[in-house]
């Protein structure tokens, strides 16, 4: 609200008070003191009675403007009763005034909530809810509610589609987690490759297919027919799922919401927020999309430029004379535009911007997440700096897990490491999405094999950095007879989240004493010793 301005109007219309009545002829009345004063006959006023429909006037009326002059016509009275007269005046007046600003506050009240309210079923219009709340989004999580390493972080899934009146008008073609440490305030953007040939959770017109037909096969599997609305909330609710288990098996997270996004609502909400501002860091040709940009194959030239809508989504979409792995970091380039541009015109708390942004996705974009997650998920990222988001990708080298394959004549994207392998791709992103308790607690890990096993404390040492855990030493236990797995904690329960997640992962209860007074812990804070059950 702090925004809010009531426009100026220049349209002609009759007088009105400012509450908005129109005015109606009031008689002055004059004022007398409560006992008859005997006046000079010259000076007698006699009092004019009000006519009929003074009665019917309503009393948040302002009175007519010529009641300041009562005292114009008792010129020849007593300076008494003139005082009298110019103290009820100015009591007038300042009613008045008090009237008129009560109105002009209830003006602004009632078209302030009106567009809030305008915003708010807008808002629910798009924020329908259904997915499990994220237990990161609590100012003070319980560890206990924390299933695993990952969960103190938010992760949603952004897909992208051409919407009705497209070819595959729900095959997700843009697919990338923003994934978000509200502990640590810091984030990460990952695009998924649209082409990634994998098992599909739902089968709805194969098996295996790319990765960018999952939602589309979980929504028409649920409605079963093609339906390119998103009418059906149960429908999307199952596009969703399907999506998110595509995604996770391919990355090892977990999603916690989803949201979808067509071309017109993703032009539309750019225009809206006046278009986004964008260093292009080389120059965009696509002589393929030429018609869609009047005839001009360079889609973007190299360097800092607004771009509008409909430049955006030509930016976002072109592949042809790149690829789809560079289309990625375009639209992981776009989407900081976006929240930029956003954050610096307040857009999220301006009840004006955010009816207009609601009325721009209309039915073109959905998500589950509630609207209440969406605001509290708000106020924990509105200070993440630009600096602090990170984007990530699978194909660009060393990172380079991704290349590209042939599956029956169809050009397709699989892992380097082999169809359905995808360890290395898990191991990767896992190391950059570090959980937000165990990053901040950053507690030092001694892992020590208590096995016959060669090998086995490095293996399961590797496997814990690869969450995120500070491990700082590996080594062979004093003996090698340990038939369950023992977890010391020396914190005394300070480093609470990192206690949990070990003890998650074990399947054991810490104690706070070492089994053997030979090991030295060396300044760790946690002490596991494996044993036969890791086997």
């Amino acid at each position: 609200m702090d925004n809010f301005r009531v426009p100026a109007r220049s349209v002609s219309r009759p007088k009105q008070t400012l509450d908005g009545f129109v005015r109606r002829p009031v008689a002055r009345q004059p004022v007398a003191p409560q006992m008859p004063v005997q006046q000079p006959a010259t000076t007698v006023v006699s009092p004019v009675q009000p006519p009929p429909e003074v009665e019917s006037t309503p009393a948040v009326s302002a009175p007519s403007r010529s009641l300041p002059k009562l005292d114009l016509s008792l010129d020849d009275a007593p300076a008494a009763e003139r005082r009298k007269n110019r103290l009820s005046a100015g009591r007038t007046f300042r009613m008045w005034a008090l009237r008129g600003g009560l109105a002009m506050f209830l003006l602004l009240f009632a078209v302030g909530g009106l567009l809030f309210a305008q915003g708010y079923l807008k808002l629910h219009k798009v924020f329908k809810g259904g997915a499990s709340h994220a237990a990161a989004l609590q100012s003070d999580v319980s560890p206990t509610l924390l299933k695993g390493e990952g969960d103190g972080r938010v992760n949603i899934l952004l897909l992208g589609n051409g919407g009705d009146g497209h070819d595959g008008p729900d095959l997700t073609d843009t697919m990338m987690v923003a994934s978000i440490d509200p502990v640590n305030k810091t984030a990460a953007l990952l695009s998924v490759p649209r082409d990634l040939w994998v098992k599909m959770p739902t089968n709805f017109m194969g098996n295996y297919q790319k990765i960018n037909a999952a939602y589309e096969s979980g929504k028409y599997s649920y409605l079963g027919k093609q339906d390119a609305s998103n009418g059906n909330t149960k429908a999307v609710e199952a596009g969703f799922k399907s999506a998110d288990q595509a995604v996770s098996q391919v990355l090892g997270i977990t999603i916690h919401y989803n949201a979808v996004v067509d071309f017109s609502a993703f032009k539309q909400a750019v225009d809206t927020l006046g278009g986004v501002n964008v260093n292009v860091p080389t120059q965009l040709y696509d002589p393929t999309m030429a018609w869609e940009n009047n005839w001009n194959p360079v889609l973007a030239k190299a360097g800092p430029q607004t771009m509008n809508g409909k430049q955006a989504l030509l930016y976002a979409r072109s592949r042809e004379t790149s690829s789809d792995f560079a289309r990625g970091e375009r639209q992981r380039l776009l989407i900081t535009a976006i929240k930029q541009k956003a954050v610096s015109l307040g857009t999220l708390s301006n009840p004006i911007k955010i009816s207009q942004l609601m009325g721009a996705f209309g039915n073109n974009a959905v998500t589950d997440m509630s609207l209440s997650d969406a605001v509290r998920l708000y106020d924990l990222t509105k200070g993440i700096s630009d600096s602090s988001i990170q984007s990530l990708d699978l194909v660009t080298a060393p990172n380079n897990f991704i290349t590209t394959g042939n599956m029956n004549g169809t050009s397709i994207d699989e892992p380097t490491a082999g169809l359905y392998n995808y360890n290395a791709i898990q191991i990767y992103v896992r190391s950059n999405l570090k959980d937000g308790y165990i990053a901040k607690e950053n507690a030092q890990v001694t892992v020590l094999n208590g096995t016959n096993t060669p090998g086995l404390a490095t293996t399961k040492a590797n496997e814990l950095k690869s969450y995120g855990y500070n491990v700082t030493k590996v080594d062979n236990a004093p003996t090698t007879s340990y038939p369950k797995t023992v977890l010391v904690d020396l914190t005394n329960g300070a480093d609470k989240y990192t206690k949990h997640y070990l003890e998650n992962r074990y399947g054991v209860t810490a104690t706070t004493k070492l089994p053997d007074s030979s090991i030295q812990p060396n300044g760790a804070n946690f002490v596991i010793i494996l044993g036969q059950d890791q086997l």
